[in-house]
């Protein structure tokens, strides 16, 4: 769900043209490989959320509008060398794989859509467990909607991979989770197993991104979490991403990005969000850092990590108080605004593309601003003070 691109900053897409007969056509396909029919006139609200979307319509021209048939895939194009105006973001011929996508509402699937929207080529990595669902949505047309990018056409997910990053191999899976009827039928799925596949398919990717994480006692204050529940938090949110990048580093080429997502709950404290997983983003964010060294010495790959403000996510409900968490930003970041899935992707394609090449181990924030904030200004205490506020 990207936003209308500004001159600054366009995504590559591809343009309309004038004509004089006036057709708008809206694609419907039911299959997630299949190449939208005719292009529609979409802008999508910068505070709409990924699984929604809203179509505006204007009689700008003074001629009526037609557009052209347009084949627009999310991978390179014919005409990836021709150059775009502006300053763009341009992620034609790269190839991305994404970690921990399940769904159409979450931060894994709005990256997805920017990167795609910027003309990447788009493979995904679902846990095992809920791979069936996620493919039998994508092929009935379920997220058809939501797989709108900015020129009308549907992003195309070249292949999904089942995958569960807390096993390095075969060897490390419990025969208990083997035998585990919810990972009948798939096979190669631990991160070795994964990249493997990957290589034997791809033969390279350009683009990582770190999209999961699990803390099965979450709602549990830290002074009550166990040993086994800290330390499956730390596994499944912060060495998974050490894991995958050290088996797909060997395969991505120089140049390439690695994207993860954390929170603030790393450096401040965050009531509710425990078990371990506050830890856990701390670590991811240590991680970042010595990652980022390392790959770009060894490799020339960059390491970022975006720390991202709440989303109303199926994963973020989990938790309990998400909706208190997106209130509490509203009433007290600088920007006071719904954060959208779509501000997260296009911060990731930025990071992904030529345009960061000098960022490398950095925690970007996209949180309208809230961690810099050292109070709440809804508190009573400010009540007195001249501060400007939305009503």
């Amino acid at each position: 769900m990207a936003k209308a691109a500004t001159p600054a900053t366009n995504m590559a897409m591809i343009k309309p043209c004038i004509s004089s007969s006036r057709k708008v056509f809206m694609s419907s396909a039911a299959s997630f490989s299949t190449e939208s029919k005719e292009a529609s006139w979409n802008r999508l609200t910068s505070s709409s959320h990924i699984s929604s979307r809203q179509p505006f319509f204007q009689s700008i021209f003074s001629a009526p509008i037609k557009f052209k048939k347009v084949v627009t895939r999310a991978m390179s194009a014919a005409n990836e060398n021709k150059p775009l105006p502006g300053l763009p973001v341009d992620l034609r011929g790269k190839r991305a794989f994404i970690a921990g996508v399940a769904d159409d509402n979450g931060y894994g699937w709005a990256i997805a859509k920017s990167l795609a929207a910027a003309g990447a080529e788009i493979i995904v990595g679902t846990w095992v467990p809920a791979l069936n669902i996620f493919e039998s949505s994508l092929r009935r047309g379920k997220f058809d909607e939501s797989r709108v990018l900015p020129d009308g056409s549907l992003m195309e997910i070249t292949k999904v991979y089942p995958m569960d990053a807390v096993y390095d191999s075969l060897d490390d899976v419990p025969e208990d989770v083997k035998s585990n009827k919810r990972y009948a039928g798939s096979s190669k799925w631990t991160v070795k197993e994964l990249v493997e596949s990957v290589k034997q398919d791809f033969g390279s990717i350009d683009i990582l991104v770190h999209s999961l994480a699990n803390g099965p006692e979450v709602s549990k204050p830290l002074l009550e979490t166990s040993r086994n529940g800290y330390l499956a938090a730390i596994s499944a949110s912060s060495y998974s991403f050490v894991s995958l990048l050290k088996e797909f580093v060997s395969i991505m080429n120089p140049g390439g990005a690695s994207i993860s997502l954390t929170y603030i709950a790393s450096e401040r404290i965050i009531p509710g969000y425990g078990g371990g997983m506050s830890s856990a983003k701390a670590a991811l964010e240590s991680d970042t850092r010595v990652l980022a060294f390392e790959a770009g010495r060894k490799h020339k790959i960059r390491v970022n990590t975006i720390s991202a403000g709440p989303l109303r996510s199926r994963a973020a409900k989990a938790i309990g108080f998400i909706d208190m968490m997106i209130d509490y930003s509203s009433a007290n970041a600088p920007l006071q605004k719904e954060l959208s899935a779509e501000e997260v992707g296009n911060a990731a394609a930025f990071l992904a593309s030529p345009l960061a090449s000098a960022i490398t181990g950095a925690v970007v924030y996209v949180d309208n601003g809230l961690n810099a904030m050292g109070v709440g200004v809804d508190s009573p205490i400010f009540v007195d003070l001249d501060i400007p506020k939305d009503n």
